[in-house]
């Protein structure tokens, strides 16, 4: 009897936190609030008219909506290229309905907008839907510079 209970408590707890050891997490964007973005990508508030990027490896951030059909469009996109570049790269989204603040300072009232962080230089700006090859290009030339990719 005690066999049977010591086997039970083990596939107890084998399917409780074991199962999520082997199961993939899926690995999204992160949606950034005013406040998260002051501390990972640029605090505005300090320096106001000079962008210092605070991220430690570069990012992209997708201004966006529930309700816009293009968003929607990218959004796979941007799911694929978090897990393919997560070693090189961060993707970031920020919902322009709830922050409004961060959607006026980059002008972003037609979306998608998707801004380009550099580890140095300016920002780039795209707005509208584009391809994945085009978004692509963009994270390789703007972003790494060209560097080889190392997908995990």
């Amino acid at each position: 009897m005690k066999k049977t209970t010591f086997n039970i408590f083990f596939c107890t707890l084998f399917l409780v936190f074991g199962f999520n050891l082997f199961a993939q997490t899926e690995k999204k964007p992160e949606f950034l609030t005013k406040e998260t973005f002051k501390q990972k990508v640029w605090n505005f508030e300090t320096h106001p008219n000079e962008i210092k990027y605070l991220g430690d490896k570069p990012c992209m951030i997708d201004f966006t909506a529930d309700w816009c059909g293009y968003c929607r469009k990218i959004a796979p996109f941007l799911d694929e290229f978090c897990k393919t570049y997560q070693q090189e790269i961060y993707v970031y989204k920020i919902n322009i309905d709830k922050e409004k603040e961060l959607r006026d300072l980059f002008q972003a009232r037609s979306i998608p907008v998707v801004v380009f962080f550099p580890m140095q230089g300016q920002p780039a700006a795209t707005k509208g839907a584009l391809s994945k090859e085009q978004y692509i290009q963009l994270i390789n030339e703007v972003l790494l510079k060209n560097k080889p990719i190392n997908p995990k």
